[in-house]
C-alpha cells in the first residue's frame, strides 16, 4: 500500500507557472506507474499527466503538451509535474495518483487502472 500526499498548488497568473510535487511512502514506489488527474468545478476528473515505473515512458493529454512534464525521482519516492504557461482552464484541484499494476515501461491514461490516490491541491490560474 502506498500513500500520497500533494503540494505545491496556488493562486496564479495566467502565463505563470507551478511545480506540484506528491511524495509517497513505502519502499516499493518504483513498483508504481504514477499519473497526475484534475478536476475542475462541475467537471469529471480527467487525466492530465503519467509516467511509468522506470521514467522512460510519458504520456499527456493533449491540452497541456509542451507546457506541462512529469518527472519522477525513485530514490525520493517523489513524483512532479512542472506547470507553465498557465491558463485559466487549468484551474482545478489536481490529483497524484499511483498505478500498482503497470508494467515498467507501460502508462495509462484511465483511472480505473489506479489504485491509491492523494488528497488533491488547488491549482487557480488568474486570468
Amino acid at each position: 500500500q502506498v500513500q500520497l500526499v500533494e503540494s505545491g498548488g496556488g493562486l496564479v497568473q495566467a502565463g505563470g507557472s507551478l511545480r506540484l510535487s506528491c511524495a509517497a511512502s513505502g519502499r516499493t514506489f518504483s513498483s508504481y506507474a504514477m499519473g497526475w488527474f484534475r478536476q475542475a468545478p462541475g467537471k469529471e476528473r480527467a487525466f492530465v499527466a503519467a509516467i511509468s515505473r522506470s521514467g522512460a515512458s510519458t504520456t499527456y493529454v493533449d491540452s497541456v503538451k509542451g507546457r506541462f512534464t512529469i518527472s519522477r525521482d525513485n530514490a525520493k519516492n517523489m513524483v512532479y509535474l512542472q506547470m507553465n504557461s498557465l491558463k485559466p482552464e487549468d484551474t482545478a484541484v489536481y490529483y497524484c495518483a499511483a498505478d500498482s499494476g503497470a508494467r515498467i515501461h507501460t502508462v495509462h491514461t484511465d483511472s480505473y487502472y489506479y489504485d491509491y490516490w492523494g488528497q488533491g491541491t488547488q491549482v487557480t490560474v488568474s486570468s
